[in-house]
């Protein structure tokens, strides 16, 4: 498998710090992306939910490792029971009246090689994510 990230962009019409609670504040992100028991924006903490790729639910065990407030926030994504650590970075720019979204997805290639763990799942599930669920959620 490629070493290669997974990279997205996205323009949504939508202010920075729109995108920026949209992604980092719980009941937000409970909108569009997964239903969280709980998530902080600091360095360490640590965060679980559950997804799947329609045939298999999967544990989902993170840690935040990185944010610049309004801008940057990064997390380890793994699975439980699963060989694999990947890095999931959401970084935020200005663009005219709106904001940019470049996400980025590291380290798929250390995850097994089963069928829910294919570089295809995830650039399905990211493009969903970011183009319709968030895009819908930013521009109601």
């Amino acid at each position: 498998m490629s070493t290669q990230p997974f990279v997205i962009e996205r323009v949504y019409a939508a202010p920075i710090q729109k995108v920026w609670e949209a992604i980092t504040v719980k009941e937000k992100m409970k909108e569009w992306y997964f239903d969280l028991a709980e998530f902080k924006p600091e360095v360490g903490f640590e965060f679980e939910f559950t997804g799947g790729d329609g045939n298999k639910e999967f544990l989902h065990l993170c840690r935040v490792t990185k944010v610049v407030e309004g801008k940057t926030i990064a997390y380890t994504w793994r699975y439980d029971g699963y060989e694999g650590n990947s890095e999931v970075t959401w970084e935020l720019f200005p663009e005219g009246e709106g904001t940019k979204l470049i996400l980025t997805h590291s380290g798929l290639e250390t995850f097994p090689p089963l069928d829910s763990f294919k570089k295809e799942n995830f650039v399905a599930g990211w493009t969903h994510i970011t183009g319709i669920s968030l895009k819908e959620y930013l521009e109601k």
